[in-house]
């Protein structure tokens, strides 16, 4: 039995762990970057993992768990500066960009919890490799509305694809936990 709530928190805070530490190295030198810098970071991560599914070979040696880790980090940054306004992005202190880091990343785990009841946990059957490609997918959608402006004619804006970035690596996450943890 599985409790999807747990799991989902106790990955949440390895990512905010490692999130609140090279907030401590770097400070917040993140609010410089504008969003489709943010968002070819996540790209770069999920092209890297896709590339090492595919290859069968990891040459840097990170494994691709630090890569989800950075891409829900990297989601809830971009969340952090579309919610802030351009003139008031270099106003984010640590303290600050700790505190909306919680505020988002708990939005993103209530919109989860949310789409896990409607879709009756159907990610537990999916593959990892499935949901990298969604995830790509996500990138692409956000590039494309950049590409546009921000304009939108009948989809929902790039918040919801940046939560589902963050959720679906967290759902990688717990995946990769449970296959750790198989008897092999």
């Amino acid at each position: 039995m599985t409790d999807t709530k747990i799991e989902f928190a106790e990955q949440m805070g390895r990512c905010r762990e490692v999130f609140e530490k090279k907030l401590r190295d770097y400070g917040t030198s993140w609010r410089i970057m504008r969003l489709p810098s943010l968002t070819d970071q996540i790209y770069i991560k999920a092209a890297r993992i896709r590339q090492i599914e595919e290859s069968g070979e990891n040459r840097v040696g990170d494994g691709v768990e630090s890569e989800f880790a950075a891409m829900v980090n990297y989601a809830v940054m971009a969340l952090i500066l579309n919610e802030t306004p351009v003139d008031k992005r270099e106003d984010i202190d640590g303290e600050t960009a700790l505190r909306r880091y919680d505020e988002i990343l708990g939005r993103t785990r209530d919109l989860m919890m949310d789409k896990n009841h409607d879709y009756s946990e159907s990610w537990r059957m999916m593959r990892v490799s499935s949901m990298v490609d969604i995830i790509l997918t996500k990138i692409l959608r956000i590039k494309q509305i950049e590409d546009n402006s921000g304009h939108c004619l009948v989809s929902e804006g790039v918040e919801g694809s940046y939560m589902d970035i963050a959720n679906y690596s967290l759902f990688c996450l717990i995946r990769l936990q449970e296959e750790a943890e198989r008897p092999h």
